[in-house]
């Protein structure tokens, strides 16, 4: 995943996924699925895309995989961010039964 920043403007989709993803508090996260369904619109590869592409302005670490897996190509850095939250891991990935976030309030 590549998290350099593009200088254009943000789609639509785009912007209600990164506004979606700042609302993510600290020590939580969703998969990139459960963005999509809180949005009602696409689906995990839809979300994945636009992390992938403008993920660098947001705190992207607190997506992953439905499994709790890392980003891809990033593990070691959002194990950090993780850990420096305080993230419910269970074997090198988020324990995603505690640290599933449920939408509700923000940051």
């Amino acid at each position: 995943m590549s998290l350099e920043h593009d200088p254009a403007p943000l789609p639509a989709f785009a912007g209600r996924v990164i506004e979606l993803v700042d609302t993510i508090p600290s020590g939580k996260v969703l998969s990139y699925g459960d963005v999509a369904e809180l949005l009602e619109y696409g689906g995990p590869r839809q979300v994945g895309q636009v992390m992938s592409r403008y993920g660098s302005s947001t705190n992207w670490w607190r997506v992953v995989r439905a499994d709790g897996g890392l980003p891809a190509c990033h593990e070691g850095e959002a194990l950090q961010c993780h850990l420096a939250e305080g993230t419910p891991l269970a074997g090198g990935r988020v324990d995603m039964r505690r640290a599933r976030w449920d939408g509700v309030g923000g940051a």
